[in-house]
């Protein structure tokens, strides 16, 4: 796992080898969005660490959506800080693997990346968080001076993006990613529903965004706002 520093003293990356998280620091206070795939508990535990906090410094957990590579390390490092797991309530029986995670919708151009992405995560099952607090559209939640959820649905039913006005940052989950080819920003891949996908991309685009932090590829760290407006121009 890497660890680099985006915003200092603020905002650090954490890339696993699918997927990716971050910390959010408030003071001697960390959040974390996404918590990587299975096997990540330690690893996250030691990117703590060399902020030099120990792991209870985390107090929240913030799942984006369901799949396997953004909540495969929530219980094990829920249980090593005690931090609190939070997800929309329509992702959260998911998660908890109380009901069937469905399968997203490939466009055949999407099914050899997926098949690659699959063969990066761990075989097996994996440990569930057992408690998940429900989370709405609009819920405000205490960190980086308020941070406001967004219900952004299509990837997944229940997927959210984070958006911390204070600070002009936004955590965009898999619903918008940076281009793996480089020089932009493009629409999620891997989605249930493509056109509600679309629709959450313009409602975050819309927004006063300065950095934003995206579940794949590398986050834009300035002019945000108009990199989003213009990928939404380009895929109408």
């Amino acid at each position: 796992m890497d660890i680099v520093e985006l915003l200092p003293g603020r905002l650090h990356l954490l890339r696993f080898p699918v997927g990716q998280a971050y910390l959010w620091r408030d003071g001697d206070r960390l959040s974390l969005v996404d918590a990587g795939p299975p096997g990540s508990a330690e690893p996250i535990a030691g990117a703590v660490a060399s902020l030099g906090l120990p792991p209870s410094a985390v107090r929240h957990i913030v799942l984006t959506h369901f799949h396997e590579d953004h909540v495969g390390g929530a219980a094990g490092f829920a249980a090593l800080s005690g931090a609190e797991v939070l997800a929309h309530h329509l992702e959260a029986p998911v998660v908890r693997g109380d009901a069937p995670e469905p399968p997203p919708v490939l466009e055949d151009w999407e099914r050899p990346f997926h098949e690659r992405a699959l063969r990066l995560l761990p075989e097996g099952g994996y440990r569930r968080p057992d408690r998940i607090t429900g989370l709405r559209d609009g819920d405000v939640l205490d960190l980086g001076g308020g941070a406001r959820v967004l219900h952004v649905p299509g990837h997944t039913d229940g997927s959210i993006a984070l958006h911390l006005p204070r600070h002009g940052v936004l955590f965009t989950g898999d619903a918008i990613a940076a281009s793996p080819a480089g020089g932009g920003v493009i629409p999620g891949v891997f989605n249930l529903d493509r056109a509600r996908m679309l629709d959450s991309f313009r409602r975050m685009a819309a927004l006063d965004t300065r950095t934003a932090c995206f579940g794949h590829g590398d986050p834009v760290l300035a002019g945000a706002g108009e990199s989003l407006r213009a990928a939404v121009s380009a895929h109408r």
